[in-house]
């Protein structure tokens, strides 16, 4: 797979060029977040143009071409429009607050078609031509938006390769600030590696002077074994408060480059592998991303030129010098130079599980009361897994944690927990939950043969099995004010599963209720050219959630 995704990655730059896109905000462009910068599970896609807070600012396709996709969703993207162009790339234009009426009218025809409002749309090729600089929708905060921007993207359309936009608007954002070094993380990656007489790892935060300048740190840090570092890092911009990722990064040991790291474009072929890119465990435990600055066997980006795969082998009792560049997109650059030194020192003796999972194989474990299944490809790295059990008395089973520190999986994996308290009748009502230290969420899966079997995509986590018999509770919200209004709302709230189907008809026809997923309020336009005026009319509402469980809400009005 490394060999494929390092193939196309580099055809791809080398048919890459990077001509001159008109702007797709006519307001001056500044960024909230940029390309491939560190998000949970994810890196970012691509850039957020800040709006001033604003929605409705008018959006502009940056090319001539047609659109290919249009993508509506309580989630995610939220609403969005794809647009293919005849260089070969496609631009994305996502978190729209609404489309340009042409678009729009043909959105809610394939709604209305398909009876939903959540819809993805491949619309066929030149059915909806675009001119270069033409409006085509308004800014907005839709989907999974923390506030309001307009999140942009440009792909190659065959490969589907992300690209980073700031290739093509260099010239549009002004940045002559450096990125900032944070702290270092010094990690033993061996049984018999140790830092500071230590198994664990080792943070520094980096200090700086009165000028805001790093400098050394003080402290000594004796290293032995097969070492990894990692770098916490961030970007600043002209204009902004805001900090970014960090796009270029540079690791010399004793004066030799060791590791070196670039990303302008990814896949999304490789998606979740990202977390081993960065520092997992620290993340999940500290919410702080580390980039490690080693590749783990089973991480097959391809954007990575290292020695040793930028493990360093200590094994000379001495100063290992180091030095860190970093550099954003525009040539900004900050350097920092380290000293660790090599000390020979036993390593700490530690308990080994028996079971060992390996990166290149299948992994399985199983007992009377849980068993879980990882195929091969799904972990990045080798590493010793243990598993605890706790009686429950809140809960239908006992409680497992599943590995005493967080590993991501890299896709869905088979987790299977016995049923201890079986007594549901009705069997779909079960479901795992996963218990983290700040939450609970619900998983779901399905009930076979005395357990309840779900995927599941890391470790580290508590779970057992719970269930869900409680239905949906379906509010209306003040319905002797909708018919002047204009407008019927109805609010959905879920205790556990959450919700699966909502769904509203007028007089037996579909009624085209939207939702975003930071609101639990369901809005219909009243439409008096689809269901007729000056008569009685008939609402009716169903809302299922994930375990089955449904609620009715009927409601006659004049309209």
């Amino acid at each position: 797979m490394k060999k494929i995704i390092s193939l196309i990655f580099s055809s791809l730059l080398a048919a890459n060029t990077f001509g001159q896109y008109a702007v797709p905000l006519r307001t001056p462009l500044l960024l909230s977040a940029n390309f491939t910068e560190f998000r949970a599970n994810h890196f970012h896609s691509g850039v957020d143009f800040k709006t001033g807070g604003a929605v409705n600012l008018p959006v502009y396709s940056i090319e001539q071409g047609y659109i290919s996709r249009i993508f509506v969703s309580p989630s995610g993207y939220g609403l969005a429009i794809y647009i293919d162009h005849p260089d070969g790339k496609t631009s994305v234009y996502g978190h729209l607050s609404r489309f340009t009426s042409s678009i729009q009218e043909y959105v809610r025809q394939k709604q209305y078609e398909q009876e939903s409002y959540k819809i993805d749309i491949q619309v066929p090729r030149g059915l909806i031509p675009i001119k270069k600089g033409e409006l085509i929708a308004y800014s907005g905060n839709s989907g999974s938006s923390a506030g309001p921007h307009l999140h942009f993207e440009i792909r190659n359309s065959r490969t589907e390769f992300l690209i980073n936009p700031l290739l093509f608007y260099k010239d549009e954002i002004k940045d002559s600030k450096s990125p900032e070094f944070q702290a270092l993380m010094i990690y033993p990656t061996s049984l018999s590696s140790v830092v500071n007489n230590s198994s664990s790892p080792t943070r520094i935060t980096i200090p700086k002077n009165g000028a805001g300048n790093p400098i050394p740190f003080k402290q000594e840090v004796d290293v032995w074994g097969k070492i990894g570092i990692g770098l916490k890092a961030l970007d600043r911009m002209n204009g902004t408060y805001n900090s970014y990722g960090v796009t270029y990064v540079k690791l010399e040991m004793d004066g030799t480059e060791i590791f070196n790291y670039v990303n302008t474009t990814y896949s999304f072929l490789v998606g979740r592998m990202y977390n081993s890119v960065i520092d997992y465990q620290t993340w999940r435990e500290k919410n702080e991303f580390f980039l490690k600055s080693f590749v783990e066997p089973g991480n097959a980006f391809p954007f990575y030129k290292t020695v040793n795969n930028g493990y360093i082998q200590i094994d000379e009792e001495r100063d290992y010098h180091f030095h860190y560049t970093i550099q954003d997109l525009h040539g900004n650059k900050s350097e920092y130079s380290f000293t660790l030194k090599g000390k020979k020192q036993d390593a700490p003796e530690r308990k080994k599980s028996p079971y060992v999972f390996a990166w290149n194989k299948d992994n399985e474990f199983s007992n009377n009361d849980v068993s879980l299944s990882i195929p091969k490809g799904n972990i990045y790295n080798n590493f010793y897994f243990t598993l605890l059990e706790n009686p429950s008395t809140t809960y239908l089973s006992n409680i497992f944690r599943i590995n005493n520190f967080y590993v991501p999986l890299h896709s869905y994996c088979d987790l299977r927990i016995k049923v201890e308290k079986d007594t549901f009748t009705n069997k779909s009502q079960y479901g795992i939950m996963q218990i983290s230290r700040k939450s609970r969420s619900w998983i779901g899966g399905k009930y076979e043969n005395g357990f309840v079997k779900a995927g599941i995509r890391d470790l580290g986590d508590e779970f057992a099995v719970s269930y869900d018999n409680k239905p949906p509770v379906i509010a209306p919200l003040a319905p002797n004010l909708w018919v002047k209004r204009g407008i019927i709302r109805i609010s959905i709230a879920d205790n556990l599963s959450g919700i699966q189907l909502a769904k509203g008809t007028i007089d037996g026809k579909f009624a085209l209720f939207e939702n975003d997923v930071k609101s639990p309020v369901y809005s219909y336009r009243i439409d008096g050219e689809r269901i007729g005026r000056n008569r009685k009319h008939e609402l009716h509402f169903v809302a299922k959630d994930a375990c089955g469980n449904t609620s009715e809400y009927s409601y006659p009005f004049f309209y």
